[in-house]
């Protein structure tokens, strides 16, 4: 599949787009006109600098506005066009994307659009220019892919195509179907970009929230497929417009708008194979079956070939979903108030490692590793995450093909080699050869017998809570999307005092992984004046984030803690009064919850237990009891930690 990308996706010049597109590995780009317009380069200069790169110049656009007009109107359009396809020879470009007219003063009649797109793409041919016609979905007149594709069939000229963009077609619902009866000859161009599922005008809705394909909720896979059953083979493009993408970092973006064509090409695939067109016969020539659309309800035989496409797809190294964490690390240049907290959790202390200033510390299944090779005056901070894979090598190849920078672990003889890469938030993620007895050979490093959790040993790792910088929390969800095959729940929002905080969670099928990705505030330190106050000398904000581990008897457990010591974070009498009205619970066990500082939930399912420390540095941990069926993460008490906090926070600083 060639891929590319418009230039309007990234933030920067032109040229500097066009590196970062290059140094991603994209095969082309779509020159959107104003970074041209703005651009010291000459296009001369452009179509060497492009050559130079690698790069094909495959789209220039957009061309707006252009049909259904009166006569002078027209003739000043053409004028306009043909110095575009004057300047398109001068870039080396051969195809413009032309969109169907939005403007109040144009004229509602196909003749007269067909009449006038013959004349432009008459006028085309005489450039050696292609028209890409494409209708946008808040066109005037055109706003429907099928109704587009009419008008270039109607005027049936060898210059006259159809762009075809996926944003324009499923965010009013099309049916994609259809799309297989084109002509490949007539498809000129294809765009995709996904989008968040939002209630509001479709204009604004494209200008500001496209995203890549795998951070939002189309079907693109689908839409692909049926692009690829109609025989197009060109180049498969991005145009996304995102506020947040033109303001981030560029060669990133770029690298993650690669890694979400990489990974549509695969949902594609996997897509065409389940739901591929059979042959009737074996032998059967590609004419024999099938251009409808997927899911038409009629069972087909037993297939004795498949068909062939002119657009081939590639496929990554195939990986099982995670089967649980294997351990947590936390880094910090001063570990002894770390060290007390999980002490007085009920972590054992299981030794430092031989050659590295490591320590491990388990309950059970559950491992945390503190890495004191930590800058001078780190806070502790989760640094890294190691979870139990099928097979290390051949997930750590898929991650790698995704565009993730490897991570190596430094190892000395007799040592474990681990598999690790980087995720979009600089967590390190370490894949670790899985047990189904829990066993981890790595541990023999800090002495022997380690391997093996004790008799009856029931903790876990039960969810990982992690905070990312909201420039890239959409690329954070693609990332372990396609990396790890973690499937993205649908977001929430959770109001705390700094402002709402979006919350996704990523899970396996079985659950024996959950990793909550946190879009959260900014909260204030050492000198910050008040909410979101980046002001005051040497003001500092700061993400928190958390690891929690579950226990079979929480109420046991926190008496436990409290024994040892642990500083719970402080519960107001308020939630436990709210708590007795939500609920309805009996009057000693209210009392118990409250006297540990235990918060409740509750659902058709089961019911929730938890309880947090308080903050060491950005981190804290947090103690869980899953009865029954309960699959959340209380949701509701969030905005009480939240607050609770937030409060100890300001009254530190």
């Amino acid at each position: 599949m060639r891929t590319g990308i418009a230039t309007v996706c990234l933030s920067g010049t032109l040229k500097e787009k066009m590196q970062a597109c290059a140094i991603a590995g994209f095969d082309g780009i779509e020159i959107f006109e104003q970074d041209l317009v703005t651009s010291p380069l000459a296009p001369e200069d452009v179509r060497k600098m492009a050559a130079d790169l690698g790069l094909t110049l495959d789209l220039y656009q957009p061309f707006r506005d252009f049909d259904s007009v009166e006569e002078d109107l027209l003739a000043a359009n053409l004028r306009r066009a043909e110095a575009k396809f004057k300047l398109m020879s001068r870039l080396g470009m051969d195809t413009i994307l032309v969109c169907s007219n939005v403007a109040t003063a144009s004229i509602d009649s196909d003749s007269l659009r067909t009449e006038q797109l013959g004349r432009l793409a008459a006028l085309a041919g005489d450039h050696g220019v292609k028209v890409a016609y494409e209708a946008l979905a808040w066109g005037k007149y055109v706003s429907d892919y099928e109704h587009a594709h009419k008008l270039v069939e109607a005027v049936d000229h060898p210059n006259l195509g159809t762009c075809l963009d996926s944003f324009h077609i499923l965010s009013r619902n099309w049916d994609t179907a259809p799309i297989e009866a084109f002509s490949p000859e007539k498809i000129f161009f294809v765009q995709v970009a996904d989008a968040p599922k939002l209630s509001m005008d479709v204009l604004s809705w494209s200008r500001h929230y496209r995203v890549f394909p795998g951070e939002g909720q189309f079907e693109l896979a689908k839409f692909m497929g049926h692009v690829v059953r109609a025989g197009y083979s060109g180049p498969v493009s991005l145009e996304i417009f995102n506020d947040v993408f033109r303001q981030s970092d560029l060669e990133r973006t770029a690298v993650d708008a690669m890694r979400s064509l990489i990974w549509l090409e695969e949902q594609s695939a996997k897509w065409l194979d389940a739901n591929a067109p059979v042959l009737a016969t074996a032998g059967a020539g590609n004419d024999s079956a099938g251009n409808g659309s997927a899911g038409s309800g009629a069972a087909a035989p037993k297939a004795a070939g498949r068909r062939r496409y002119p657009m081939e797809l590639a496929t990554l190294p195939q990986v099982a979903e995670p089967a649980g964490y294997n351990f947590a690390e936390v880094r910090a240049a001063d570990s002894k108030v770390l060290e007390t907290v999980l002490g007085q959790l009920g972590f054992e202390f299981n030794g430092r490692h031989r050659t590295k200033d490591v320590q491990l510390w388990s309950m059970g299944h559950a491992r945390v590793i503190i890495n004191e090779q930590a800058p001078a005056h780190a806070e502790p901070a989760i640094a890294a995450l190691g979870f139990d894979v099928e097979s290390p090598v051949i997930a750590a190849a898929r991650a790698q093909q995704l565009k993730a920078p490897a991570v190596p672990r430094k190892t000395q003889a007799n040592e474990e080699i681990f598999q690790g890469f980087a995720a979009p938030d600089s967590t390190e993620i370490f894949l670790c050869q899985g047990s189904p007895d829990g066993t981890a050979a790595w541990t023999r490093e800090f002495g022997e017998g380690l391997e093996v959790p004790p008799p009856g040993a029931t903790a876990v790792i039960d969810h990982v809570n992690l905070a990312q910088p909201w420039q890239h929390f959409d690329e954070a969800v693609l990332f372990y999307t396609s990396a790890l095959a973690l499937e993205p729940q649908p977001f929430a929002e959770v109001p705390s005092p700094t402002g709402l905080v979006r919350s996704q969670v990523m899970l396996t099928v079985d659950r024996s992984v959950r990793l909550v990705l946190n879009l959260a505030p900014l909260m204030q330190q050492d000198g910050a004046t008040g909410p979101g106050s980046t002001s005051g000398t040497g003001a500092r904000r700061t993400y928190q984030e958390h690891i929690a581990f579950a226990v079979d008897d929480l109420v046991a457990t926190a008496r436990d803690c409290k024994a040892r010591g642990l500083e719970f974070l402080q519960i107001p009498a308020n939630y436990y009064e709210d708590l007795a009205a939500r609920f309805g619970l009996a009057p000693d066990f209210l009392a118990t919850l409250q006297e540990l500082n235990l918060l409740y939930d509750r659902d058709a399912d089961g019911e929730f237990l938890h309880f947090y420390t308080a903050t060491v540095g950005s981190v804290f941990f947090e103690m869980v009891e899953r009865r029954g069926a309960y699959d959340g993460y209380g949701a509701p008490n969030a905005p009480v930690r939240h607050a609770v906090q937030y409060d100890q926070l300001s009254r530190t600083t």
